[in-house]
This record gives C-alpha cells, structure tokens and sequence, in this order.
C-alpha cells in the first residue's frame, strides 16, 4: 500500500465513548439526580396534570439524549407512603451497588435506568402502558452503515463508529488503543503508521533514530539513495571501495588483502591482475587512437596493491593526486613496484592467495609506467586508465607545467568520454565525444557484447562521480574542461591549452 500523504496528526485519546462514565461516583450521582427528577414527576402527576392519561415530562438519560416516557399509573399509585417509594429506591440501588467499580464497558446508563424503572413497575407501581424510548437524533456507522442504536460507540472526525468498525487503513485491524495517527481521513494504528512512514536503515534495518532534537537524522547516499543511520559512518561497517555502498546487514562483502571491501556487484566484473587487465589497456589505447591521439611509446601498464600504489606515491617527485584514495597513477620517475602476477582466490569472503612480483621501472621516455589499483570493476580500471594515458599523452605531447585544474580537468573529461562510449544512451552531462570518438566506440563496443544492467548502472554512478566532483582540481577543473570542450570540441581545446596553458572562455 502506498504511504499516505503527508496531513499526518498523532491524536491522544481520541475516541468518544458515547455510553461510558468517567468514573463510578460521578455515575452513580447522575442516577440520584434522574430519580429525583423522575418522583417528583410522579408527585406532580396528581396536580395540574393528574390522572390515569396524564403525560410525564420527558428526561434525558446521560449522553446518548434519549427521551423517556414515564408510564402511566393509576389513582393508587399516589397514594404510596414515602416509605414504600424509599425502598424501592433502595433496591434499585443496591442492584447497581453489587456491581464492581470501573465496569464501564458492559453497563450504560440505559441498562440502569431500564432495570431500575422495570423494579418500580413491578415492585411498586403497577403499570398500565408500556415503556417507549427512541433517539432524538440517529446515530449510523461510517465503518459498517447500520445503525448504531444504544451500544458503544466512538465518535472521530464528526464521525461515529462501531468499535470493531474503527479500523486501521493499513492492516484493516480495529484501533482499540488510546492514541492512533490519522493521514487526511484515513486512521492508523500509530505502528502501522511508523512503519509506513518512517524511515529504516537500510543496513541495519531498523528504525533510524531519532537525534537529540527530536528529529529523523540519517544519511542518504546521493546517487544509491543508500539511507543509513549517522552511527555507521563510525563503527566500522564496511563499505564497498568501488560504488562507496555500506554493507547490508543480510549481504557480505568480500574483504581484499589490503583491507579493502567490495560488495558483490563491483566483484562480479572486478579485474584482478596484470594479466587480465591488459586486454582493457590495449581497448583504451585503440580508443585514443581512433581520436587521433595516438601514444608513441609503449608505456607499460601494472596492477598493484594500495600500499604498492602509496608508496609509488610517495617517491613521485610531480602530479597532484587526489586524496584520500588514489585509484591510479601516471610514473614518470624510475622505481620498483610490486606488481599482481597472480590473481586471488575466494576463501568464504575473503580474497587470498595472491602473488606478486617485484618490477624495476626504467625511465625511457617522459612516462615510466601506469599505475592502476587492482580488485576494481572493469568500467572503473577502464575509466582510470583513459585518465592517466591522458596524462601520459600531455607528457609525451610537451604540454608542461599545467595547474593541476586544468591538467585534471581535461583528463577527467577523457575518462569521462570513454565511459560514455562504453555506455551509449546513459544519462549524463552533454556529450563531449567528437565524431572520431564515436566511430571509435562504436566499433569496439559491438565487440564486448551487451552489458548487464548491473554493470550500466555502476557505469552511471562513475559518471555520476566526475560529473559531481567536489574537489577545486578533479570536480571544477572537469566541469570547466567539459564546458570548453562542448564548445570549441576536443582539439581545439587542446590546442588552445598548449599555448595558454588555460581553458578557451
């Protein structure tokens, strides 16, 4: 069933008991008032309005405004001692005496006043007509639309109810609690209510809590729409190093030997080693050339560990890398890095087994080698990969002492063009590829085959992420690196860069 709108009101003790009594004392007092009032009817009937045909004044029983006749007695009747009347007067009240305190529920004001006229009747007066009663104005059921008559009834919304009719919108169950929500016209038990409208974490599965304000904090991822309680930001729970989701409760990531996580999506398409992902580097390589930006030297490509990649970091002298992850690195400076010989094995949730293989990196050109963090889906190392062969490309090209917002963004705008190709149809920023990099895609995509719809998406969100990046290099250097190259296109822009060291206004 769909939430209900958003006209929600929490009422406390909404429920009008037509026929029930505050408490036994106050009952019991409105009874003595209604016997006065009935004898002294009864003494005047002898007067102005005497005899066998004289009408009673009629009386108002309690809330349910029903109108009594009192019936018609003989000439005998007034002659009754006080006495006489005193007990039968004490009988009546001693019946209802017997009954226990706070019974309210199976006893009305009616019930008494019946027994107690039918105990005058036959104790005491003899009847010559029989008791009428009727409502002065009729009460229907909204639930059930009969009659309500003279049982319990509650009164919500200008409305009355059965009990067993006032029933809950959500699980058609009858509201027998003091409180309930009501959404516009509809009521609800007030945990039906919750559970139809306040929020659960997605991790943990239970409600989020409320803060110290009294108000729903929780934390929503901007593309996943993930909502989490605040606290597992804090707490350890895993998060996926690829598509940054939390670990559900009910599902496992797998742990990777450097202490990253990766849910099962990202592992389904993950590259785990140099070898397998050579494959994708020599795709992106054709990809720059099918633009006309062909790489000259054969630049070497190695998968490596996270420490491998830190402390490559390290000893880079140049480059601006964006913290506190880095997925992928441009080397220009000769050292040795650790590289994956041998992929993983799964062992329950963990990935063990893998081998490396120290390898000496000499520098023979401006670019000693690419660096790319292993265990990533394949969209992601293919998007890393256009980023950092777009450094290797600038190096090679003479483009020198670039800022870092616009050597950055016009890398992010290449690895933002070759998911772009990899995903025809995705819903993103405006296109940046030009012709030649549509011919290009276009041809190598119909030799990978369809993708899942799984993988598309993942594909969205790291387009989602450049696109959205907050950082002054990787998220305004893009944005304006793609502005530019939507309006001048790619090479132009380029060139404009060589000589001004700039983006084109």
């Amino acid at each position: 069933m769909a939430p209900p709108n958003s006209g929600v009101h929490h009422i406390s003790n909404p429920c009008i008991y037509g026929d029930f009594v505050s408490s036994y004392a106050e009952r019991k007092s409105r009874f003595m008032k209604w016997l006065g009032k009935l004898f002294k009817s009864g003494s005047n009937r002898g007067g102005a309005r005497g005899g066998v045909g004289g009408r009673a004044h009629p009386q108002l029983l309690g809330e349910e405004n029903v109108v009594w006749s009192a019936p018609a007695r003989s000439v005998d009747d007034r002659s009754r001692t006080g006495k006489e009347r005193g007990d039968a007067i004490a009988l009546a009240m001693a019946e209802d005496w017997k009954q226990p305190s706070g019974c309210s529920r199976g006893t009305n004001d009616q019930d008494l006043a019946r027994s107690l006229q039918d105990t005058l009747n036959s104790s005491s007066f003899p009847s010559h007509g029989t008791t009428q009663c009727c409502p002065r104005n009729l009460r229907l059921c909204s639930g059930c639309h009969r009659d309500i008559g003279y049982g319990n009834y509650l009164g919500c919304m200008g409305k009355y109810f059965h009990p067993e009719c006032f029933c809950c919108r959500s699980c058609g169950y009858p509201i027998t609690e003091t409180e309930f929500s009501l959404s516009g016209n509809d009521p609800y038990h007030k945990s039906c209510f919750k559970e139809l409208t306040h929020p659960k974490c997605e991790v943990c599965h239970q409600f989020i809590p409320t803060n110290a304000a009294g108000l729903i904090e929780y934390r929503c991822h901007p593309f996943w729409s993930q909502k989490y309680c605040p606290s597992h930001e804090h707490d350890n729970t895993a998060r996926c190093c690829s598509c940054e989701r939390l670990e559900s409760r009910d599902a496992r990531y797998y742990s990777l030997e450097d202490g990253r996580s990766l849910c099962l999506e990202c592992m389904e398409s993950a590259i785990m080693d140099t070898g397998d992902c050579q494959p994708l580097y020599h795709a992106i390589r054709d990809y720059y050339e099918g633009m006309n930006m062909k790489l000259d030297q054969q630049i070497p490509m190695l998968l490596v560990q996270r420490q491998a990649l830190n402390e490559a970091i390290f000893g880079e002298k140049n480059g601006y890398h964006h913290m506190p992850e880095t997925r992928g690195l441009c080397l220009s400076e000769e050292q040795t890095v650790a590289s994956i010989q041998k992929r993983p094995r799964i062992g329950g949730h963990r990935l063990v087994g893998m081998r490396t293989e120290p390898r000496k990196l000499t520098r023979k050109c401006e670019v000693t080698a690419i660096l790319v963090l292993y265990g990533l889906p394949r969209l992601l190392t293919g998007a890393i990969l256009a980023h950092e062969l777009m450094h290797g490309w600038l190096r090679l090209k003479g483009y020198r002492n670039l800022n870092p917002e616009v050597e950055e963004g016009i890398c992010q705008v290449l690895s933002y063009m070759w998911l772009e190709s990899e995903l025809p149809g995705s819903k993103g920023m405006p296109s940046t590829s030009t012709s030649a990099a549509s011919s290009s895609s276009s041809s190598s995509s119909s030799k990978k085959g369809e993708k899942s719809q799984v993988e598309k998406k993942l594909g969205d969100f790291f387009m989602h992420q450049i696109a959205h990046d907050a950082t002054p290099s990787y998220g305004e250097g893009f944005r304006s690196a793609n502005a530019a190259v939507s309006k001048y296109g790619l090479r132009r822009t380029l060139d404009h860069i060589r000589l001004t060291g700039n983006f084109p206004l």
